[in-house]
This record gives C-alpha cells, sequence and structure tokens, in this order.
C-alpha cells in the first residue's frame, strides 16, 4: 500500500481550495524535514518512541488512506515510517490542525483502531492546543487504555516551532543545507498564514472573571472559574515553552506529583486560588539557575509579581552578604524589590535595588540577627485585555514580565559558593635546591 501513497514534500503543490489547505501544506512541510534534518526529528520523535540513530531511514507520506476494521475508510493527515536494520520499523499516524480548528475525538479513535489493526505504534496529533502539562492530551474522549500498545501524543505548533528555534540557533545544524532547510520552516510556521498560531487569547470567560474578583462576586461553581483555571495552566506551559525557545533550554512548569496523576486537580487547585485570593500563580524551573521562577498574578491589584529566591552567604555577615548580593544585581531595573530575611523568620525588610545600592543597612534585620535569605522580585502592571492584538494584552503582560524578570535579574544570580579551605601549615618538610644538592653529593 506504501507504493500508492504521496510523500511529503517540502513545497507541496495542493490543488485543494478548501479550508483544509493550510493543514495539508503544513503537514507536508513539517514531516519533509523531519525526513531531510535528522538532528530535528530526533527531537521530535523520540519522546513519541522512535529510536533514531545514524543508519535509520525515514520515510514521510500525507493523506495515507486505510480500511476501518468494520467497514469504511480514513484518511490521517500524515504517516511516519522509521526503519532500522535487522528492527521493525516504527509507524506513526499524524492527525494536524491549524488556526482555531480543534482535534475530533471521534477521528482520532478511528485512527487508534486502524493503528491496532495495522500494529502502528501511535498516533501523533499537532494543533494549536496546548495541553495544561506535558503527556496529557487535550482532547477528551480518546478510547485508548493505559497498557495499550498504542499510544497517543499531542504537541502544539508552539512546541514543534520552539525545538526547530532550539536546534537552528541555540544548538546548531551542522550541515549547511540542513540548516537552512530548518531555517525555511521556522520562516514558515512563524507566518500568520501558516496557521500555526501563537497562545492569543484568554477565552470568553475572561472579561466575567477578571470583573469578578474586582467586585468580590465569583464562586467556585461559576463555569466561567473553572474554564479560566484550566485556561491559565495551559498559559503557564506556554510561556515555559516561550522563555526555553528565546534561552536555547528545556523551561519547565512545576507540576507536583498530585497533579501530574491527576491533572483535574489542578485546574481545581487554581481554580479555588483563584475564588479564595483573586490570585493565579505558577512555578517555572529554568536549568542551572539560582532558583525556580515564581509567577504570581493579582487580579484585584492588576499587578504581575516575578519573583526568586536565594540563600545568603552562612559565612558571612549580613552587611557583607547585602554586598554580595548588589553585585550580582548590579545591571538589575532599579525597581527590582530585593527583601532580606533573617535565618528562621518570615518577616521581611524590603526596599527596591536603588535604595539599597545606597543604603544596604535598611535591609539589615533588627536584633543583631542574620540574613538567611533573600527574595529577589519584578513588580509590572497587568494587561487586562483578553486578545493578544490588545493594546493591554494580558497574555502579552505576563510574557514580557517573565522575559524581563529572567534577563535583568535570574539569569545573573548565582548561589554562594564558598571558598575551599586554606592549608594552614605544610604536612610535609619539602627540602630546598641546596638541601637536595647536599644530600646527593
Amino acid at each position: 500500500m506504501s507504493e500508492q501513497w504521496q510523500r511529503a514534500r517540502l513545497i507541496p503543490a495542493s490543488s485543494s481550495r478548501t479550508s483544509d489547505e493550510n493543514e495539508q501544506r503544513a503537514t507536508s512541510a513539517l514531516l519533509a524535514v523531519l525526513g531531510i534534518v535528522p538532528v530535528f526529528a530526533k527531537s521530535l520523535l523520540t519522546p513519541l518512541g522512535a529510536s533514531i540513530t545514524r543508519n535509520t531511514t525515514i520515510e514521510t507520506f500525507i493523506e495515507t488512506t486505510f480500511d476501518l476494521p468494520g467497514g469504511g475508510k480514513v484518511r490521517p493527515d500524515g504517516l511516519i515510517r522509521i526503519s532500522r536494520p535487522k528492527h521493525a520499523p516504527f509507524v506513526a499516524l499524524v492527525e494536524v490542525k491549524t488556526g482555531r480548528n480543534i482535534l475530533n475525538p471521534e477521528q482520532l479513535n478511528s485512527y487508534i483502531e486502524v493503528a491496532r489493526s495495522e500494529g502502528f505504534d501511535c498516533i501523533w496529533t499537532i494543533s494549536n492546543e496546548i495541553p495544561p502539562q506535558f503527556g496529557v492530551h487535550p482532547t477528551s474522549g480518546i478510547h485508548v487504555r493505559s497498557n495499550s500498545k498504542v499510544k497517543v501524543h499531542h504537541l502544539s505548533w508552539t512546541s514543534i516551532l520552539t525545538a526547530a528555534l532550539m536546534e537552528k540557533v541555540h544548538r546548531g545544524v551542522s550541515d549547511p543545507e540542513q540548516s537552512w532547510i530548518l531555517g525555511e520552516l521556522i520562516r514558515y510556521l512563524e507566518h500568520p498564514a501558516s496557521g500555526a498560531m501563537d497562545f492569543d487569547d484568554m477565552g470568553p470567560h475572561w472579561a466575567t472573571v477578571r470583573n469578578g474578583v474586582r467586585d468580590s462576586s465569583l464562586s467556585r461553581r461559576d463555569e466561567s472559574v473553572g474554564a479560566i483555571a484550566l485556561r491559565w495552566d495551559q498559559l503557564v506551559r506556554y510561556v515555559s515553552l516561550k522563555l526555553g525557545g528565546a534561552i536555547g533550554e528545556d523551561v519547565q512548569e512545576i507540576v507536583s506529583r498530585q497533579h501530574r496523576i491527576d491533572p483535574s486537580a489542578r485546574t481545581k487547585h487554581f481554580a479555588d486560588e483563584l475564588v479564595a485570593s483573586g490570585c493565579l500563580s505558577g512555578i517555572l524551573r529554568v536549568p542551572d539557575t539560582a532558583d525556580d521562577l515564581h509567577i504570581k498574578v493579582d487580579l484585584k491589584a492588576r499587578q504581575i509579581v516575578i519573583s526568586s529566591e536565594i540563600s545568603a552567604p552562612d559565612d558571612r555577615g549580613s552587611r557583607a552578604s547585602i554586598t554580595w548580593l548588589t553585585r550580582q544585581l548590579r545591571d538589575s531595573p532599579d525597581a527590582t524589590v530585593v527583601s532580606s530575611y533573617a535565618r528562621n523568620s518570615s518577616i521581611a525588610q524590603s526596599t527596591s535595588l536603588e535604595t539599597m545600592k545606597h543604603d544596604p543597612s535598611v535591609l539589615l534585620p533588627g536584633g543583631k540577627k542574620a540574613i538567611g535569605r533573600f527574595e529577589v522580585s519584578i513588580r509590572s502592571e497587568l494587561g487586562i485585555g483578553r486578545r493578544s492584538d490588545s493594546s493591554t494584552s494580558f497574555v502579552n503582560s505576563l510574557i514580557g514580565a517573565v522575559v524581563e524578570f529572567y534577563g535583568g535579574v535570574l539569569q545573573s544570580l548565582q548561589a554562594y559558593r564558598p571558598r575551599a579551605p586554606r592549608l594552614q601549615q605544610p604536612m610535609i618538610e619539602v627540602p630546598s635546591n641546596n638541601d637536595a644538592l647536599a644530600i646527593e653529593s
């Protein structure tokens, strides 16, 4: 049957004039690049269970047609076949949506039936839907058992673009032609006409929740609260992808074990937090930083607070600790807020970085206590618009606040490392050159 399949082309020719044309072009371009640029294919396909080595052959096809076991035909958007000598091929069916189109559970269930009957390994879905956390599919109603041999995986277009940027810009593709081709895919996906959209809308319930927080009328039973809680979780995941693409590292949203097991519990947690305090929070982890990046959105005060903590040196006095931190923040915005906490205390002394530089004593704890830790934060105004094309966009204001804090503060912070202990006195008397000559003679 594969002889009849149409191979994915980097520049697809389509006679279609329907709304599916974007999806056909995007599928063909993406799958073609996977077959041409192995490092990019490895970054995307290894998490699906594929093994990609030097002697791997990657074949990609579009609009493959299959017979359903119970009758009828289906046509997934694409198929990937990965072959290695002396190994059974790894095969994935691909379903793609662009723009605001969402995945159809009935369609995916029919592909699962095909994959089971054909002995394929997985279904790979791609759309602009961002799951609340990695490994969770955004489509409900998919009939696949946890022990099924056929797995269902999802990536957003933002995730794919981030992976492409990491390979092209940050890690580098050694082959110049492959590097150019990957760059063309990035250019295509970044174009508005591609249908690969950013997270650009907090949804129709945004204004209701925002106003409900301001007048204290929110109820946990309101449908709008749960919708915004879920949307917030997706937004934090999206922000992690945007920051990761900008710095070339895998930025992770911190999710508790309980919430990984039960994503609905995480949505409930955000909904409860929203009703109780009018706030939403999240934590991002960037590799090799002094601390996690903590996000707090206060809808009532219309403020975004991004912060991190760092332990004070335990072998220095409080003034020396303040000086040590000031050196690290010399290029940070003057409006950065620094708070000091005495050891075993939750009471803070706070001031702006500008004041701290001129008068470090304002951060000294009372009673000659030693500083145990610092908190560094930047506060900014919260955008209230639901859409990213608004001049007061909430999404854009959050992304801007996270990027500003990371670039202006967190990337410069380094945890304190005490100096190595000094040698007090030699343990062995080493003879001088003259003594050695005397012994030899």
